[in-house]
């Protein structure tokens, strides 16, 4: 894009399974696009000493799995690496690396850094880049869980802040870049069908669940030292609930986005921990890197209560796990039984639900009259593919995020403020601490997460 100026990106963990997966592929997509800068450069950073050309073909391969295949025209030619680590006292190759990269494209070009690493690594390479005179100006951006508990990540906020500007740092939670989650705001706020009932007055229940049919074996160690409360509950369940429960922002700018999400954060009542259900899988001890008495949690469910004029009352449900039986990622409004006539509603009654995988998807369940002979009623769904809405070019979630990181769009990042709010409801869970209770490989958790949707039951699997 002719409009962006020459920009050095660094990737911190540029040989590790994340940016293989994600990061490596958003990069590749944003270029075949044109919507990088015209003139950029990607360091990969690591701590082994690793050519340019291996980096570049490590970088072919991980599209090649994951991406589209061969990288776009021009892509290689502007990779290189530089080993060595990095830390506050030994730059590696980096520092050089950078130089050369600027030098190339000119001196006031745009740094953007990404630490696609583990959250323990995020202190050593914050002091490095003040360190050795690279985060000056810079954009960096931390991927979740930003601290692994509440305490954890005050540490690491006031770190930050003594190296950076809040207006440099982009915390990455990549459900929000998801076009699917986006589309709440439009869904709502574009139309006064469903702005007319988004309130306690007209929803039961608002659930939130991302049930995955995914193993961790090939990040055990990684997991291991989180669970699904910190990898999934406090980052993407939470960012979720808020986009749902924000009060109408007044404008759909990035800074009155992130107000308004931020302000129903603060209002997300802290959760009892008899409103959270832990469950680990059966035979997830008996993974490589797992310790044989681990208590990991691989399940979390949990009732969270929004207080505020339009939500109270409403319970807001919560549930994702590993190895379940189906994989989805859905935000779906169980409206409230009508007064009048009507009396028992089949099945669920009435929902209105969006799909956040892919582009994303509208589905409606409406009760409606079973033809025939007789007053028989059922439920009759209907669905919106929003990738079929005309002239629809949908970006993936990571490639989308990158991209508001180049152009200074701040309102899918979450502040320090805002994950202050989220670390504070979650303390009381992680202090004190439910029973891990085991459920099956290829089932939907333990029973006990079940009574959680009463009287609803959930609408995504054998609940509802």
């Amino acid at each position: 894009m002719a409009d962006l100026p020459p920009t050095v990106f660094v990737l911190f963990g540029a040989t590790g399974d994340l940016a293989a997966r994600m990061v490596l592929p958003a990069f590749d997509v944003l270029h075949r696009r044109g919507l990088l800068p015209d003139e950029w450069r990607l360091v990969g950073s690591g701590r082994g000493d690793r050519s340019d050309d291996d980096f570049r073909d490590l970088v072919r391969d991980a599209l090649a799995e994951h991406g589209d295949g061969e990288p776009a025209d021009g892509l290689p030619e502007r990779l290189r690496f530089a080993g060595g680590g990095f830390a506050p006292d030994d730059p590696g190759q980096l520092a050089d690396a950078v130089a050369a990269a600027r030098e190339e494209l000119g001196e006031d070009a745009q740094l953007v850094h990404y630490l696609a690493v583990p959250p323990g690594a995020f202190e050593g390479i914050t002091r490095a880049l003040d360190a050795h005179g690279l985060a000056k100006g810079a954009r960096v951006v931390f991927e979740k869980p930003y601290g692994t508990s509440p305490d954890g990540f005050r540490e690491l906020d006031e770190l930050v802040h003594s190296v950076l500007d809040e207006d440099q740092v982009f915390r990455i939670d990549h459900f929000l870049g998801k076009e699917g989650t986006q589309d709440l705001h439009v869904l709502r706020f574009a139309n006064g069908l469903f702005e007319s009932v988004w309130s306690r007055e007209h929803v039961a229940q608002v659930q939130v669940d991302v049930p995955e049919t995914l193993d961790v074996a090939d990040r055990a160690e990684f997991y291991d030292a989180t669970g699904a409360t910190l990898d999934m509950l406090v980052t993407h369940l939470f960012q979720v609930a808020a986009e749902v429960a924000m009060e109408p922002p007044v404008s759909l700018t990035p800074g009155d986005l992130q107000e308004a999400r931020e302000a129903v954060l603060a209002a997300f009542r802290p959760l009892a921990p008899e409103d959270v259900v832990l469950g680990q899988f059966t035979g997830y001890r008996d993974l490589d890197d797992v310790a044989d008495d681990s208590t990991t949690d691989t399940f979390v469910a949990a009732r969270l209560w929004v207080d505020t004029d339009r939500w109270r009352g409403v319970p807001f449900l919560l549930r994702t796990g590993k190895r379940m039986a189906d994989s989805q990622q859905r935000v779906t409004l169980v409206m409230r039984r009508p007064e009048g006539p009507v009396g028992t509603l089949p099945g669920g009654g009435n929902t209105v639900s969006l799909s956040l995988s892919g582009a994303g998807a509208l589905d409606l369940g409406l009760v409606a009259k079973r033809p025939g002979p007789g007053l028989e009623l059922a439920v009759a769904g209907t669905s919106l593919d929003l990738a079929a809405v005309p002239g629809g070019d949908p970006l993936p979630p990571y490639a989308s995020l990158l991209l508001d990181v180049l152009t200074g769009d701040r309102s899918l990042f979450t502040t320090s403020a805002g994950l202050e709010h989220a670390w504070r409801a979650v303390r009381p869970v992680l202090e004190d601490r439910p029973e891990v209770r085991p459920y099956e490989p290829g089932s939907w958790g333990p029973e006990e997460a079940t009574a959680l949707a009463d009287p609803c039951g959930w609408a995504v699997g054998s609940g509802g």
